[in-house]
């Protein structure tokens, strides 16, 4: 990370561990920062946590922080921290009035067991659902990973469950086709309106209104290789990694870092010459 990413997302850091007491934590050595690092390293090149290089911390350590911020809320409170960081730089207020909900199946690897993913009903892929429902911006407000073979509206209405509670001012969703009736009368149980963007019958590609941005969404975890596949055994370290690509992509773009150096260093010889 640089200092300005860091800058944005280290008071939560020395929050926690400013509050951590007890036997070992007064002999600290890792720099926090580092540790951040190292996950971000594993979650953008997709290797295995024991393939971490050696300039990093140890391996075992970095994931002991990881599962650590992930079992006491820290990644989510950085992640929320920089989307409503996200929604102000996009002159939004910080809670949101309007969402998208959809899922997106994914190809599970060899290690995740066969309890922990299944077949979906409409693409026939083996592995697991990452069910999510973003703001108008395409920042991810809930997310919830299951088995392939579960069905949309069931994880919708489970999202529809959580949303009044941690953003209440949401009363509009829309969901696509696939979405049966029964997510309409859940939603109204909670004052949301849930309607559903229909898909035109015109051929080839077509953005949908309001759904379009929930599409890019799922395009954004992608590019971390850690998240092309599921590699994770359990569905709650899933869901971490896709917190921590979320607070990957937004610091850059928080920061203006979204373009590569590559890019810029190009542009000045291409003008040079």
């Amino acid at each position: 990370m640089s200092d300005a990413r860091w800058a944005l997302i280290e008071p939560v850091f020395t929050a926690w561990r400013s509050r951590r007491t007890g036997p070992g934590t007064a002999a600290r050595v890792h720099d926090l920062r580092e540790i951040v690092n190292a996950i971000l390293y594993v979650n953008r090149t997709g290797i295995p946590w024991e393939y971490l290089p050696d300039d990093f911390p140890p391996y075992k350590t970095v994931y002991d922080y990881y599962a650590k911020w992930e079992a006491d809320g820290t990644t989510q409170q950085v992640h929320d921290l920089l989307r409503d960081k996200a929604r102000r730089a996009h002159g939004r207020s910080i809670e949101p009035t309007a969402a998208v909900v959809d899922a997106q199946s994914v190809k599970t690897s060899a290690n995740v067991a066969e309890t922990s993913q299944g077949i979906g009903d409409g693409k026939k892929i083996k592995g697991r659902k990452r069910h999510l429902i973003t703001d108008t911006l395409g920042l991810v407000l809930a997310v919830l990973v299951t088995a392939a073979n579960v069905h949309d509206t069931i994880d919708g209405k489970r999202l529809l469950d959580d949303l009044p509670a941690e953003h209440p001012s949401v009363t509009k969703v829309w969901a696509d086709g696939g979405y049966q009736s029964s997510i309409f009368n859940h939603g109204a149980g909670y004052g949301i309106d849930v309607e559903v963007v229909q898909r035109s019958r015109a051929t080839g590609f077509e953005p949908l209104p309001k759904r379009w941005v929930i599409e890019r969404t799922f395009g954004w975890p992608m590019q971390h290789r850690r998240l092309a596949r599921d590699y994770e055994a359990l569905p709650q370290r899933s869901r971490t990694m896709i917190h921590w690509a979320m607070a990957n992509k937004m610091s850059r773009e928080l920061t203006g870092e979204s373009i590569p150096t590559w890019r810029i260093e190009t542009d000045i010889l291409l003008t040079a010459s």
